[in-house]
């Protein structure tokens, strides 16, 4: 099935057209096929893979400065989305600040009452549930439990 490649997200026309990756750029020149055959030679090798090295080390510096450039205005944006969503989600959030809470009650010089009621009561026996079983004729028993 023939599918438009600029139309395909994965493909590199579609992130070209995007403005994802670079497309002007004089690095991407070296990557291109040349048809030409050429002698083997051996410092002409060792010079051509330093020269791909440093091809590669420019290259990746310029991709790493054209992505800050397009992600420069990402932080202004999230944060314009995330005081939107605030203020309209305001009436979910508390009244006051739970900071704000704890700074007005250690500014409050606790009483005489208020240590007093501090004290923690004993603690209470749990009660349980009583137990309780079905009779075929209907009604309800009563069921002691250990």
């Amino acid at each position: 099935m023939k599918r438009n490649p600029r139309k395909l997200k994965w493909t590199k026309a579609f992130r070209k057209a995007a403005g994802k990756e670079m497309v002007v750029d004089s690095t991407l020149q070296f990557a291109a096929r040349r048809n030409v055959p050429v002698r083997y030679n051996r410092d002409h090798v060792a010079t051509t893979l330093k020269a791909m090295q440093r091809v590669y080390e420019i290259r990746a510096k310029r991709e790493r400065v054209f992505y800050k450039n397009r992600m420069a205005g990402n932080k202004e944006r999230e944060r314009a989305a995330d005081r939107k969503l605030v203020a309209e989600n305001e009436h979910l959030l508390p009244k006051m600040r739970a900071s704000e809470r704890i700074a007005a009650e250690l500014e409050q010089e606790p009483t005489v009452e208020d240590i007093e009621e501090e004290v923690p009561p004993q603690r209470l026996k749990k009660k349980q549930k009583a137990k309780q079983r079905l009779i075929v004729g209907g009604g309800v028993e009563e069921m002691d439990v250990d």
